[in-house]
């Protein structure tokens, strides 16, 4: 079976590239993690990566202009740098977890329809950071993940699957993340799959997922992961 390429880009320790590459282990999954980059040297993720035997990269952000600037030269320089260690490595999709860089519209363009990322909230509500505290406060009682592709807004892309968990009477920040992390490490590599095999794709602005089915331990995951 040809299996398509994929890069993993990280900035810590890489709880969802573990789940990817724990996937893409079984000869029989659609897509082989060939690069992981980091941003960051000394990223817990790297380990990881070089542990499953797959190439690493650190491309150091700081070594790239100002960082007072939001989109300036060496923010489309780190971007450049990017892109072409990506091409060189013949990716053919991009996954972000846990990438903690705001890509530029021009990267973003120029990966469309193969750029994705995950993200610890059921988009589109509670973009950002700190979405589980903020979920707490807000009071809602469904929490969960999203899988979509990349856009040049911050988590609002194209939505490629969900899962839903319950928020608990008790829940903490802490306690709601470590359920919400655990249908991550579910949902990216089916997410992934789909998009490896075509059956989720970019088309213009509308998403194309074939199966709506319950997960295990009574998370709600559409697609099934």
């Amino acid at each position: 079976m040809s299996r398509v390429k994929v890069a993993v880009l990280i900035s810590g320790r890489g709880s969802n590239l573990q789940a990817l590459l724990d996937a893409s282990a079984d000869p029989d999954y659609p897509a082989e993690i060939a690069l992981v980059i980091s941003n960051k040297p000394g990223a817990g993720g790297l380990e990881r990566a070089e542990k499953a035997g797959v190439q690493t990269l650190v491309i150091d952000h700081r070594k790239f202009g100002s960082k007072e600037q939001k989109y300036d030269d060496g923010r489309a320089a780190f971007d450049s740098a990017l892109s072409e260690a990506l091409t060189q490595a013949g990716a053919q999709y991009v996954c972000l977890a846990g990438f903690m860089r705001l890509l530029t519209p021009d990267f973003v363009r120029q990966w469309r329809g193969k750029l994705i990322n995950i993200h610890p909230s059921l988009l589109p509500s509670f973009k950002g950071l700190n979405v589980h505290q903020r979920m707490i406060e807000a009071g809602v009682k469904l929490a969960g993940c999203t899988v979509h592709f990349v856009s040049s807004e911050m988590d609002a892309g194209p939505i490629i699957g969900q899962t839903a968990v319950p928020v608990l009477p008790d829940d903490s920040d802490e306690t709601l993340a470590v359920r919400i992390l655990k249908e991550e490490h579910r949902l990216y590599p089916a997410c992934l799959a789909r998009v490896a095999e075509g059956r989720a794709r970019l088309r213009a602005d509308n998403i194309v997922v074939l199966d709506n089915e319950v997960c295990a331990e009574g998370a709600l995951s559409n697609p099934q992961c």
